[in-house]
This record gives C-alpha cells, sequence and structure tokens, in this order.
C-alpha cells in the first residue's frame, strides 16, 4: 500500500467514525438564522434583476458582467459581516477562512458559486454559498470552536461563459484548457474578463491547488431536478456527479429544388437526421438505468422553405455517473447512426467535442451527511447528480460530498427556479452539522 493510498485510507476510517458518532453535543444543536439567510439571498437577487422586476423575475448575473462584479462585492460585504477576511485568487476566486485550534490541521473547504445563466433564478449555486457564510456567521454568533479550520469559497465563474463552464474550480485543480484566456467574448478577452472580476491572469497558475489541501470539500446545491420534490424529502444525499460526453453530428444530403425532385430521388439530410434524433432516444433506454441522451441543438442548411436541407448539424449531450456506460452508448449511436445515413442515401459525421469525467463522492462524507440529517429529523435520500458542479473538480483534490435540497417542479436555470425557504434553512442546517461531525474525525 503507498503512502497516498495509506494515508486515505485512515482518512476514510475517520470519516466514517464521525459519521457514526454519538448524537450532537448541546452546543450542536445549534441551527443557522434562516430569515436572515432568506434576506441575504433576496439581496443578491437584486443584481442582475431585469429593470422593474422583482425576485419572482429571475435574474441574468452572468459570470463576468457588471452584475456579477456587484454581487461579488456584495458577497464579499457579507463575509465580512461574519466576521471573515475574504481573498481573492489569480482566478476572481474568492476564499474566506475562519481559523481551526489545530493549527496543523488542513481546512474543511465549502462552498458554490453566484454568477448565473441568462434569465436564471436564484437559488441555483447562491443557495450554497450564501449558506457557506450563514453557517460560519452561526458558528461565530455561538461561540463554537473547531479543530480544523473552515475555509468557505465562491468559485469564479461556474455556469458556461467564453465556451467552458467551471472555470474557477477548473482553475484551482489545474484543468484550465489550453488558450482559453485568450477566448473573445463580445470583443473581450477572457484574461482582461478575469482582471474586470479582481483576478491575475498573468499569474493564473498560482490558483491551481495541491492535491489534498483540505480534509474534505462540501457543497450545498439546489437539486435542479424533481425527484426530492416529488418524493417530499427534504435532504439529498449526492452519490456523485455524472460524466457526460458532448457530440456534434453533421448529416450530408444533396439540396435540391423542393418542387421538381421526386420524393424517391431525394437525399434529404433533414428526414436522417429526425431518425438519427429519433435513434438516440431508443438507444439510450435501450438498457436499464439513469443515464439520459439530449438533442439540444439544430442547424438546417440552407434553411429556405423551398428547398431540400443539404446540410443539417446537430448535438448530442449523453451523461450517467458511469463513463464506461456513456462511451458503451455513444459507441452503439455512432453504429446505428452510420446504418441510418446509408439507408437514406446521406453521409454522416459523428465528432467527439467536449468529455467531462464524473466525480463519486466520498462514502464517509456521505455517511456524515445522511447522519447529520438524520439528528436533525429530516428524511433523506441518496441520488446522483445530472448536472456539472465545481464540486467535480474538487474531487480530483480530495475528499468530495454534496447536499441536494428540493427544486419546486424540478425547475432550474429558469425565472420560475424555486426552493421553499424551510428548505433552504434545513440545507443550511445540514451543511452546518456535516461540518461539525467531519471536524471531529
Amino acid at each position: 500500500m503507498t503512502s497516498l493510498t495509506r494515508r486515505r485510507f485512515v482518512q476514510q476510517v475517520a470519516l466514517a467514525a464521525a459519521a457514526t458518532a454519538l448524537p450532537l453535543r448541546a452546543s450542536e444543536k445549534m441551527a443557522v438564522n434562516g430569515a436572515r439567510l432568506r434576506q441575504h439571498l433576496e439581496g443578491l437577487s437584486v443584481f442582475g434583476r431585469p429593470p422593474g422586476g422583482t425576485f419572482a423575475d429571475g435574474v441574468s448575473r452572468t459570470a463576468y458582467s457588471e452584475a456579477d462584479v456587484a454581487g461579488r462585492q456584495y458577497v464579499l460585504g457579507l463575509m465580512r459581516d461574519a466576521g471573515l477576511d475574504p481573498t481573492l485568487d489569480p482566478a476572481g476566486n474568492i476564499f474566506a477562512l475562519r481559523p481551526g485550534s489545530e493549527a496543523a490541521a488542513k481546512p474543511i473547504l465549502f462552498g458554490s458559486h453566484i454568477d448565473s445563466v441568462k434569465g436564471g433564478g436564484n437559488f441555483d449555486g447562491d443557495v450554497g454559498s450564501l449558506s457557506a457564510i450563514e453557517v460560519v456567521q452561526t458558528l461565530n454568533e455561538n461561540r463554537v470552536a473547531t479543530r480544523h479550520p473552515l475555509q468557505a469559497v465562491v468559485w469564479a465563474a461556474e455556469e458556461s461563459n467564453y465556451g467552458s463552464g467551471l472555470a474557477g474550480s477548473r482553475a484551482g485543480a489545474g484543468l484550465l484548457e489550453e488558450g482559453e484566456l485568450d477566448r473573445i467574448q463580445d470583443g473581450v478577452t477572457k484574461a482582461d474578463a478575469i482582471r474586470k472580476i479582481g483576478g491575475a491572469p498573468e499569474r493564473i497558475q498560482e490558483a491551481r491547488r495541491a492535491p489534498g489541501w483540505f480534509t474534505s470539500y462540501l457543497e450545498l446545491h439546489i437539486e435542479q431536478g424533481g425527484k426530492l420534490d416529488k418524493a417530499g424529502i427534504p435532504i439529498g444525499v449526492v452519490e456523485g456527479i455524472v460524466s457526460f460526453d458532448d457530440y456534434e453530428v453533421t448529416v450530408r444530403g444533396f439540396a435540391n429544388h423542393a418542387g421538381t425532385t421526386p420524393m424517391p430521388e431525394r437525399k434529404d439530410a433533414l428526414i436522417a437526421a429526425s431518425q438519427m434524433v429519433v435513434a438516440v432516444r431508443d438507444i439510450v433506454t435501450s438498457e436499464p438505468g439513469a443515464q439520459v441522451g439530449t438533442v439540444g441543438q439544430m442547424q438546417i442548411t440552407p434553411g429556405a422553405p423551398n428547398v431540400i436541407p443539404g446540410v443539417v448539424r446537430f448535438t448530442i449531450d449523453l451523461r450517467d455517473l458511469s463513463s464506461q456506460k456513456v462511451a458503451r452508448i455513444a459507441e452503439k449511436l455512432r453504429i446505428r447512426l452510420t446504418e441510418l445515413a446509408h439507408s437514406t442515401g446521406t453521409e454522416v459525421e459523428f465528432r467527439q467535442t467536449a468529455h467531462v469525467e464524473g466525480a463519486q463522492a466520498d462514502p464517509a462524507i456521505q455517511q456524515a451527511i445522511a447522519a447529520a440529517a438524520g439528528e436533525l429529523g429530516l428524511r433523506h435520500i441518496t441520488l446522483p447528480s445530472g448536472a456539472g458542479h465545481d464540486a467535480q473538480n474538487m474531487a480530483r483534490l480530495g475528499p468530495m460530498g454534496m447536499i441536494f435540497v428540493p427544486s419546486v417542479d424540478g425547475i432550474s436555470h429558469s425565472p420560475r427556479e424555486f426552493t421553499r425557504w424551510d428548505d433552504v434553512a434545513n440545507g443550511a442546517n445540514v451543511l452546518m452539522h456535516t461540518i461539525l461531525r467531519l471536524d471531529r474525525a
């Protein structure tokens, strides 16, 4: 057994012991201030809100925008009010450290993001980030000391921007893509966008953290799906984050006059592509499991009402906890799409455009989350995350766990995104008590 494997084994045993420890001490039966947390979330919603809109109208606080800059300043103020001294790393990630009683102990890291998609909601990312601050403030108010330092983090640019997402945590994990800082969006390079939020792209490599720099990473997040809400269960213990592969499919037929070309003589790229889209559904659902496949974009050329489509391009997004299953489904699709092209007299190109490796949540941290929820009298289930999160990058550096709270009707990335305020407070309390359990390890 290597020394790294031995250390990981010892850590697993210690975390498992924390997960099954005795009932919470009296000092640990405290609760976060749910009203204050709601006030902070509503305060953050102002930045990126549509003109004249309300909280219910959602938010467009895209990464590196003026609204993002203002929202980050608001969060920095909340951290200082909670007794923290926040700092920025070269990628623009915000860190705030609460010291622990043992100088040699590594920090427990926890947080999320505050940037949104265009026309998004006020809970995705925000709940985890502001709950992290609320947890620290509650511990300070109750004068609860921890052995480990507690490190709250707000990751920069989690949502897709400049062609990719999870930018801040990818920088932290050393996963930035070649030439990424030179990309241009709306006339601005990504390097200059990072400067806008207070980062230092010329020193971006300094944002990279070494494996094992934290003892555990926790992220509270809304589910962004409907399982918890439909089941009436307040807490989800995430077992892992799905792996996903993206593909671009190009179907080439022959563009010709729609009125003069007989039906049997046509090489209609859209007819072929339509059959291929149905094949995606059929192949993805042909075996048991939670895997999903989506065709989300399609482009038809020349796109005229009186011309037979000559070229069709569309995307395929495949996701599952098992990257092997995703690859196996993709190979089945490649074979089937080739057969459909042959039968329709067209040609097909099947090209992979992205691969994001999934991440398994640490079993001992899952146990600690479940135990904390149980002590608080909150029902919980284990479920996967079908969306990507900063947690999957942190899983490359150390043990990771995620806590989900319900999304009403499974809605997310929409102004209608909503999590009940009681569920928000429940999630923050489970986060806090999980941290205290892990701290005892």
